[in-house]
């Protein structure tokens, strides 16, 4: 469920800077490992996915260019967002090692994000559950909740919350997470502070670009999907 966005809600700067504090803690509570707020300014962003689709890096994956603009400017997909609340739900568990599992001709090996139940219908009613607790204190407010569900460019506004960076294999890191982990949005209307990107950490290493089987990585940060064995 979501509601349409409506006028801003009318909450002094104290009071949006302590709202966004329980914001994160609410998150915390709900189940999700990170919590961070961005604007809806992704430029740069933008400029390197219309570079990557004019390469035609993306294959036949059509649907990366059905949406035009929408994917890098949220308040054209949601009218009146004005901030995204990322979050972060990590999906490392304690699963049998896979070298336990592919040697034993009686177990099937499945990849540790489809473990469990479905990511999407978690991450959804989590969300959804925060936005009830913010309207409670907000009064009614406009969002909607994605995960996986639209043209959103996850990983660049996780990067601007302070998720993480984005590594030169273009996945999104964290220092004590690496990538094992799915990330959801809340785009809302309120007018929330900010929080600050953090560094990028890869410095000088390439051992992504060095060890990838099909050379995928093109260059830092860019990938060429149609090389990709997950493509």
């Amino acid at each position: 469920m979501s509601l349409p966005p409506n006028n801003p809600v009318s909450l002094e700067q104290a009071q949006l800077a302590e709202l966004a504090s329980a914001i994160k803690t609410w998150g915390l509570e709900l189940g999700f490992q990170q919590v961070g707020i961005s604007d809806t300014q992704l430029t740069q962003a933008e400029t390197r996915l219309f570079a990557w689709l004019n390469k035609d890096y993306h294959g036949e994956m059509a649907w990366m260019a059905h949406h035009g603009r929408l994917r890098s400017q949220p308040a054209e997909l949601v009218p009146g967002t004005v901030r995204i609340i990322s979050v972060r739900m990590d999906y490392f568990s304690d699963a049998t090692p896979a070298e336990d599992v592919l040697t034993n001709s009686t177990l099937a090996y499945i990849s540790r994000y489809a473990l469990g139940r479905d990511y999407h219908k978690v991450m959804r009613r989590r969300l959804q559950t925060l936005a009830e607790r913010i309207a409670s204190v907000s009064g009614p407010f406009g969002y909607r909740a994605f995960v996986d569900s639209a043209p959103v460019l996850e990983k660049p506004l996780a990067e601007k919350a302070g998720l993480g960076w984005i590594g030169k294999h273009s996945n999104l890191l964290h220092r004590e997470a690496g990538s094992w982990f799915f990330l959801g949005e809340l785009y809302t209307d309120l007018p929330l502070p900010v929080d600050q990107a953090v560094s990028n950490h890869c410095g000088d290493c390439e051992a992504c670009i060095s060890v990838c089987p099909t050379a995928a990585i093109v260059e830092p940060y860019v990938i060429d999907a149609r090389r990709c064995i997950s493509y």
